[in-house]
């Protein structure tokens, strides 16, 4: 199924007052480069989580750079993403994986034959879902096109594909592509294909990340019962066990045990919503509200896919950000709360750490205790807080906007389209843009 109803194509010109002269000049210069090379995005949904979220803006934008782009999205059961959830926890490092599901795998990829576009000349397809895709290809046509697989999921399991079935079915399928990205090199398996280094990125000018007047904020927090005069801890994500919502609920009643913060009468605000390729999103939402416990300031939403605006307002009230996932490819909501200004506490894992420097512009976790400290540090020094807050912010305009992505991006595509990647045998580990090192506090960051 092809998407078509995007927003409108952006102006260059109000990402150049964010970002630079310099930087928009870099990408002109490579989309000229580019010009009429045919671009298709394959993922699983529409909406609901960082995939669809980040296509949302990267397809308006190739648009308005003057590259003809598409996005496709399969259609399937929800006997498929029950699947592919499985699927999903399986390469994360959780067991569940039976053999018996790659047929229904096969069944819905069948299907969906005919999917990657006949015109299409760099084609993307994003996560396991849709990694299968490439099997009904003619040959002709491979050899014609670029294809390239992008993983937004945190590996493990992978690592050791060579005593996993299905570990080695995913590398046969990801070796015929003519390349693949990765969010981090700590989660690289050393496959023969060649591989580039691509964090993700956010959108300023999204609905989610847009600036917004402090009416419209006091008017969201009222809308959902959150007093504005109270110090706010939020988390937004989906309802997934990686996430550890539960985890940060225990936290917060940790911090509450604290007199101080008791006095100060703390929020804690959970905000996720629901993808379609996701059914564990319910049991995991049951879970939390059982966790809970009724308590009167642990505020639960479960939003609609088109509450963007609403999200970026509550995370623009919050005095703290968190983000304790347990495993976690990047980690958008991290960079969406240091674009606010806020201090993030986010678990040591997966992507995170590219975002978070610990105490720098916030603090990395791996306990309940440890998020419960750190929660109950900031709170007592707000100065802290906001320095912190500013930090990241600058931090995200560097590395992880949409024009430092779609750069990277189009860069991986120039390699493959006018450069000279195309051997099959080796393990190229390429990172397209050499972030420069920064020495913040006797640490060493890229």
């Amino acid at each position: 199924m092809k998407v078509t109803d995007l927003p409108p194509p952006p102006s260059l010109q109000e990402y150049r007052t964010i970002v630079g002269d310099e930087k928009i000049a870099a990408l002109e210069e490579l989309t000229d480069r580019l010009s009429g090379v045919a671009f298709q995005e394959i993922n699983s949904t529409r909406s609901g989580g960082g995939v669809a979220e980040i296509l949302n803006s990267y397809i308006p934008f190739l648009t308005a750079l003057g590259l003809k782009t598409t996005w496709s999205v399969m259609e399937a059961e929800p006997a498929f993403f029950e699947v592919t959830k499985t699927l999903h926890n399986f390469l994360q490092g959780k067991d569940g994986f039976s053999p018996s599901m790659i047929e229904t795998y096969w069944e819905t990829l069948r299907k969906n034959d005919g999917l990657i576009d006949e015109e299409s000349d760099v084609v993307t397809v994003h996560d396991p879902q849709p990694l299968g895709l490439i099997e009904f290809l003619a040959r002709d046509e491979l050899m014609r096109k670029r294809l390239i697989w992008r993983c937004h999921v945190q590996l493990e399991t992978l690592s050791v594909d060579s005593v996993s079935e299905i570990g080695r079915l995913i590398r046969k399928l990801v070796e015929q592509y003519h390349a693949s990205i990765f969010s981090s090199f700590q989660y690289l398996p050393l496959w023969h294909v060649p591989s580039f280094i691509v964090p993700p990125f956010i959108d300023p000018l999204s609905e989610k990340n847009r600036d917004l007047s402090e009416t419209e904020i006091t008017a969201t927090l009222e809308k959902y019962g959150v007093d504005p005069d109270r110090p706010l801890i939020t988390q937004v994500s989906r309802y997934d066990i990686f996430k550890d919502p539960v985890g940060v609920i225990q936290a917060f009643k940790h911090v509450r045990e604290r007199e101080s913060c008791r006095k100060k009468g703390c929020q804690l605000l959970l905000v996720g919503g629901r993808a379609c390729d996701d059914p564990e999103c319910f049991l995991v939402l049951r879970n939390v509200r059982q966790a809970a416990e009724e308590h009167p300031d642990i505020h639960i939403l479960d939003l609609p896919p088109d509450s963007p605006r609403e999200i970026n307002a509550l995370q623009r009230a919050s005095q703290i950000i968190v983000q304790k996932s347990i495993k976690e490819g990047f980690g958008l909501t991290v960079s969406e709360g240091l674009w606010k200004g806020k201090p993030v506490v986010a678990g040591d894992v997966g992507g995170i750490p590219l975002q978070v420097k610990d105490g720098w512009n916030g603090y990395l976790v791996s306990t309940v205790q440890e998020t419960a400290d750190r929660i109950i540090y900031l709170l007592k020094n707000p100065d802290l807080a906001e320095t912190m807050g500013s930090r990241g912010r600058e931090f995200v305009r560097e590395n992880f906007l949409l024009t430092r992505g779609v750069l990277d991006h189009l860069t991986v595509a120039d390699q493959l389209v006018n450069g000279k990647i195309t051997a099959r045998g080796s393990v190229i580990c390429y990172h397209p843009r050499v972030m420069t090192s920064d020495t913040v506090n006797g640490a060493e960051y890229l």
